[in-house]
């Protein structure tokens, strides 16, 4: 289903109706092999395929799904990065689709992560900024994630690395469909596992969870036993990479954070001042080296999840999509030509690679100039999956299976972003309509025309004042649809 505009009138999922999906959560552990295949061929006409060979396998793809913290759009060496050696994402670009224009819902972590797991605006949510050191916020229980959906299809699913979409304690993945759960709350030491708060930040299905390693190579370990243990029967696993967001360690650097004392100010360490100790246990010069090392780990980390794909014969029955949950700061990262950072409602921001690897379903070396967002992947693993129309009318986003397999043009939308920095209290708005793109920062009106002036660095908005105003009419007509009836965190 296309994103609707602000006139259309919103259903929002509810439990309900997820509820009248066939398979339940026990049963979905029981069912013989043969139920499944029936039910499969039951639904298979509602489903994004390119063809019948698709459904050669009788049981739904499994999903898996990375995202890397804080990758910008010039990071990788598929989206022009010369640093970087990063050959397992580039081998998946290079064997299946890589879009340009794909974009996050949010230019920093948490509402990017809860437009992914709702399909939906995060507004809806209510979730505006990134989600700070607190137990009382975080993505309401009763907002319905997609693996709460892909679980009642009889997915087993699995989240391993950053959840930030509220304290697991009480907004937990394991109450959202997700079977188990290795996920830290916030961004802690790689090392040590300590979070800025001085507490450990590592946790097992909800309990704090005390193992040693570096958090990559956690996250590597446990991908690849979930992939192992659910290899006969459809999966979704969402590899949820903490890195490369700080603190900057790459995996010889050393552990920095210890418990019981805050990592937020300045301190004085080996006789210089750390700017901010939340940035790790290196000098300034020694950022974009630590970024290199842990961004080229996370390569590592996905050339083995592969592997252990191929060594179980899954492969081809097997999506795998690579992203990001924001832009990178520039002085670190790389954002390729597009104005602005991480924070930035620029495209520098928001504008970051997707990669959509399927074997023998999704065209190789294929490249798509799509306007694409986060949102719209609930929606496309939604129709892998065979889910009812009923459940999916829901989703802000579209499901961009005919991209995917059949290289067929989306129908026109309009696209919004609003940023309410909790932390600086900014504000920020956004609205993409074609090649036009209009962002305003605190008053300040900006109109881009991004097919000739894709890095903004020409402000149209004093030429086309009639355009501006009747961009910002449907901002605020899509900012009063979808902010109507959030519920409480």
């Amino acid at each position: 289903m296309n994103a609707r505009g602000p006139s259309t009138k919103h259903s929002p999922i509810s439990h309900t109706c997820i509820e009248a999906l066939p398979l339940t959560l026990t049963s979905k552990r029981n069912l013989a092999a043969s139920v499944l295949c029936l039910l499969w061929i039951m639904v298979g006409s509602a489903c994004s395929f390119p063809d019948e060979a698709a459904l050669s396998s009788h049981q739904p793809p499994n999903i898996v799904l990375i995202v890397v913290d804080d990758l910008g759009y010039g990071d990788l060496g598929c989206y022009g990065s010369e640093l970087h050696g990063t050959p397992n994402m580039d081998a998946l670009a290079k064997g299946g689709m890589r879009f340009t224009d794909f974009h996050t819902n949010g230019p920093v972590c948490s509402p990017t992560r809860a437009a992914i797991t709702t399909g939906q605006y995060q507004q809806r949510s209510g979730i505006e900024s990134a989600i700070g050191f607190v137990t009382d916020e975080g993505v309401s229980l009763e907002k319905v994630m997609i693996s709460e959906i892909l679980a009642k299809k009889g997915y087993e699913c699995g989240v391993v690395g950053k959840w930030h979409l509220g304290w697991v304690g009480a907004y937990g993945p394991n109450d959202q469909g997700f079977d188990i759960s290795y996920c830290s709350n916030n961004s802690p030491d790689y090392h040590s596992h300590v979070s800025r708060n001085g507490k450990v930040d590592w946790y097992k299905d909800h309990q704090m969870y005390k193992e040693s390693g570096y958090l990559t190579d956690l996250v590597t370990k446990h991908s690849r036993t979930f992939i192992e243990k659910n290899q006969e029967q459809p999966f979704f696993l969402f590899v949820s990479h903490p890195a490369i967001h700080f603190p900057f360690q790459g995996p010889s650097d050393p552990p920095f954070r210890t418990e019981g004392t805050l990592w937020h100010g300045n301190e004085r360490i080996a006789g210089w001042v750390q700017p901010d100790s939340k940035y790790g246990p290196l000098p300034p010069e020694n950022y974009k080296r630590a970024y290199k090392d842990m961004l080229e780990s996370v390569d590592s980390s996905v050339g083995a999840i592969v592997e252990k794909i191929d060594e179980l014969g899954l492969r081809e029955r097997t999506l795998i999509v690579v992203t990001s949950d924001n832009g990178a700061y520039s002085w670190v990262g790389s954002n390729g030509i597009y104005r602005g950072q991480k924070g930035d409602l620029f495209e520098g921001g928001h504008r970051v690679p997707g990669i959509f690897n399927w074997p023998g379903k999704i065209p190789v070396g294929s490249e798509s100039e799509e306007t694409t967002m986060t949102m719209d992947l609930a929606p496309t693993f939604a129709s892998l999956a065979g889910i009812p129309d009923s459940v999916k009318e829901a989703f802000d986003g579209t499901d961009i299976g005919p991209v995917l397999f059949d290289q067929v043009s989306l129908s026109p939308r309009t696209l919004y972003w609003r940023f309410n920095n909790s932390y600086t209290d900014g504000h920020a708005r956004a609205v993409r309509e074609g090649n036009w793109k209009f962002v305003s920062e605190e008053g300040q009106p900006y109109l881009f025309d991004l097919s000739k002036d894709p890095s903004e660095r020409n402000n149209l908005a004093s030429d086309f004042p009639e355009r501006v105003e009747k961009m910002d009419e449907a901002f605020l007509e899509w900012e009063a649809e979808v902010t109507r009836n959030v519920p409480a965190h």
